[in-house]
């Protein structure tokens, strides 16, 4: 069973760690959390228009179709968040297993990096990013 049907099984759980915050952090795991449950629930449409145009263009370059078939095709885990941090128009919300990055944009805050893993000593490896 891939990660996206194990992850559709319910709703995302969502747990944030407590301490001081940004006024932004509401926003910026609403759009984290909603791209989880898109992602959760095989849903690629909704989780590409989450991505920021620039994610959404190299993803569809590298794997040479739409968003929506090329991220279906990453099998990218639906993990609970565990906590998130804003450094004013950028963030990043860590996941169970993975990272996801953000930046507030335009049309409000879009994700720019997924199923994202550090690497010691170099930037993380993404598997969408921006």
């Amino acid at each position: 069973m891939g990660r996206w049907s194990k992850a559709a099984t319910g709703v995302v759980p969502v747990l944030v760690l407590l301490g001081c915050g940004s006024s932004e952090e509401p926003a910026v795991l609403s759009a984290a959390t909603a791209f989880q449950r898109a992602v959760a629930a095989q849903d690629s449409p909704a989780a590409c228009a989450l991505l920021s145009d620039e994610a959404r263009e190299r993803l569809e370059a590298a794997a040479a179709r739409p968003c929506a078939e090329a991220l279906l095709a990453l099998d990218l885990p639906g993990d609970a968040v565990r906590s998130t941090e804003v450094w004013g128009g950028e963030a990043q919300v860590r996941l169970s297993s993975q990272v996801i990055f953000l930046a507030e944009l335009g049309d409000g805050w879009r994700v720019t990096g997924a199923g994202c893993t550090p690497r010691p000593d170099q930037p993380y490896a993404c598997r969408v990013r921006a």
